[in-house]
């Protein structure tokens, strides 16, 4: 099993941070640019990946009341991961990605996915940012 873990600090409350990190409708807007979540019947998804171009049946779960969202690969198991929100002193956060790989197949390697989780989490914080200037303005 392979490991990855990586964190950021958003400048917005939690609740905002998680609300826009578990909107399925928006997950494209700050997921690694080469997955795409279709959802079926929460929490049901297809996780359609652009540089393997496979379709992948996965599990979703928003925990809003831990600040965490949970996912995985439904059938084969070889894949799963979180993200955790925090609240931090002077209305911040902090937001943690967490990736395992219980096959190393499916591991792209340690450079690719921490590339991927720092674009990701840069993402999500340039769309919170979007959302918190448009809430104030």
């Amino acid at each position: 099993m392979t490991e990855y873990e990586r964190s950021r600090t958003m400048p917005a409350q939690p609740e905002q941070v998680f609300d826009q990190a578990a909107n399925i409708g928006q997950l494209d807007t700050w997921l690694p640019e080469a997955l795409h979540v279709e959802a079926e019947e929460l929490p049901a998804v297809t996780v359609h990946e652009d540089r393997t171009d496979e379709d992948t049946s996965a599990l979703l779960r928003a925990r809003r009341d831990q600040m965490r969202l949970e996912w995985g690969t439904r059938d084969q198991g070889s894949y799963a991961g979180w993200l955790q929100v925090a609240g931090i002193s002077g209305g911040a956060s902090e937001v943690t990605v967490h990736l395992s790989f219980f096959d190393e197949r499916h591991d792209p390697g340690e450079t690719m996915v921490r590339d991927a989780l720092d674009t990701s989490l840069q993402r999500l914080e340039e769309q919170v940012r979007l959302r918190v200037d448009h809430a104030a303005g």
